[in-house]
């Protein structure tokens, strides 16, 4: 399913939809009549015309507006914008045709109604298609392969998108860089291809893929320009990321400064009402489910001092904004002394990065394994909720020893409190790569919003459920 084949199922639902909003206006003007009554009427056969003639209008207008254009990642209510103005600019015709010309059916309350519903039906239209585009990029079907060639953090700023948002529809294969440690952008599920000179032999290995991210430093000047025409040669789509002091568009602000258009870069945190939002949605979410949490962890506790001998809850230091530390809580699932068994087992490591990993741990009681994979353990870190040294959802608290062999770019994730779920939990889990996690973490705080911490909530229930990817 490619951009033409998506735009032409489109334009030909929208045109559709037009003509059932103009009948379904008729029946409402003259059937029901809404808002005003009226003994006589003309039969619906003498609108048909008018009717004919507005879907011309508004065809036109759809096109002028780029309604029908698709822009991945643009908001709903933002696309609706561009297709109500298309639709209210089409209407304002029809009228001024219907003033000057006296056709000799005409109801402009009718084209009044015509123009809410034409409205609503498409608004609904698009909803449905995010919903199916979504369902089925998020299944791998009919994504866009995609290539990124950056360094520092702008690479990584795209890298980070693309892994957040598989919504958006398209499928890393793989990055260029410059080469350099220091400006890796790399990630497990996104391999390094080699640098960006060797960008025509990974486009003529890859012949399916459609789009090139180009994210480098402004001064790379000459670079770009020969990157773009060796996608414009292979006939690949290229997109330049704008080198805004290599930080994404939220950590920019735009200030007029007595007529003087000012740029300032801003750190990656939450503002003070979002941390008030935030810490209201804790709240409410707790006090809410606190009775129903309790019987379950009543049990969860029993189950634990039944099976292996030992303490209930297991607390340890985490790190919290500003290297702050704080003690967090959870439900034991190891044998007791396990710590001091680590050092032991850390051979056996399977995750990459600052953090231990097992699958298989055999410090795990039966117990354990099963809160573990259900996320159950994790329960008793509602305390640390409504202590306020952690929330519902944000970026797992590290151990102080895993912060200590972090890179500069990876304590960006350090700017909030630590979540008991966040953005890469119900992304893959214990299946990313450090680096991945550490991306999806800073994604999650430079695109903070209510509505995201709550889908991040409701996914999160059947990721726990499932277990996919915990251990």
């Amino acid at each position: 399913m490619n951009r033409r084949t998506v735009r032409y199922v489109t334009v030909v639902t929208d045109l559709i939809l037009i003509n059932l909003a103009f009948a379904f206006s008729y029946v409402v003007r003259y059937e029901f009549q809404w808002l005003l009554e009226t003994a006589s009427f003309d039969p619906y056969e003498s609108y048909v015309g008018q009717q004919i003639l507005l879907t011309l209008l508004l065809a036109g207008a759809f096109a002028q507006n780029k309604a029908w254009t698709r822009r991945r990642g643009e908001a709903w209510i933002d696309e609706m914008s561009r297709i109500s103005y298309a639709t209210a600019a089409g209407i304002a015709l029809m009228m001024a045709f219907t003033f000057f010309f006296r056709p000799l059916a005409f109801s402009r309350l009718l084209l009044v109604w015509a123009l809410i519903f034409i409205i609503l039906f498409i608004g609904l239209a698009r909803l449905l298609r995010r919903w199916l585009l979504q369902l089925l990029y998020r299944r791998g079907r009919f994504v866009d392969r995609a290539l990124v060639v950056g360094s520092g953090e702008a690479g990584r700023g795209v890298i980070r998108t693309l892994l957040a948002r598989p919504d958006l529809g398209f499928q890393p294969i793989g990055y260029l860089d410059d080469g350099s440690q220091e400006n890796n952008i790399g990630s497990g599920r996104v391999p390094h291809l080699g640098s960006f000179n060797e960008i025509d032999c990974v486009l003529q290995a890859n012949q399916q893929l459609h789009t090139v991210f180009i994210a480098l430093p402004g001064e790379m000047h000459e670079q770009i320009m020969t990157l773009l025409q060796q996608c414009q040669k292979r006939g690949v789509r290229a997109q330049v990321v704008p080198d805004l002091l290599q930080l994404s568009l939220n950590r920019v602000e735009f200030n007029n400064m007595a007529g003087i258009p000012m740029l300032s870069g801003r750190n990656v945190s939450l503002s003070q009402t979002s941390l008030l939002l935030k810490r209201a949605l804790d709240l409410v979410i707790v006090v809410l489910g606190g009775i129903p949490a309790l019987v379950v962890m009543g049990l969860i506790a029993l189950a634990i001092k039944l099976d292996s001998p030992g303490p209930v809850i297991y607390s340890g230091m985490r790190v919290g904004p500003n290297g702050k530390l704080f003690r967090m809580y959870k439900f034991r699932s190891m044998v007791e002394g396990a710590d001091s068994q680590k050092e032991l087992l850390a051979h056996l490591n399977e995750a990459d990065g600052p953090i231990f990993k097992m699958k298989d741990d055999p410090r795990l009681t039966r117990v354990g394994r099963f809160i573990r994979r259900t996320s159950l353990d994790e329960l008793p870190q509602l305390y640390n909720v409504l202590l306020g040294n952690m929330s519902l959802v944000g970026p797992r608290p590290p151990l102080l020893e895993e912060v200590e062999d972090y890179k500069p770019w990876h304590r960006q994730r350090l700017a909030v409190i630590g979540g008991i779920t966040g953005l890469w939990q119900v992304s893959g889990r214990s299946d990313l790569t450090f680096d991945e996690l550490c991306l999806l973490d800073i994604y999650y705080i430079e695109n903070w919003s209510l509505m995201l911490d709550i889908r991040i909530l409701l996914q999160t229930i059947p990721h726990s459920l499932f277990g996919r990817g915990a251990y």
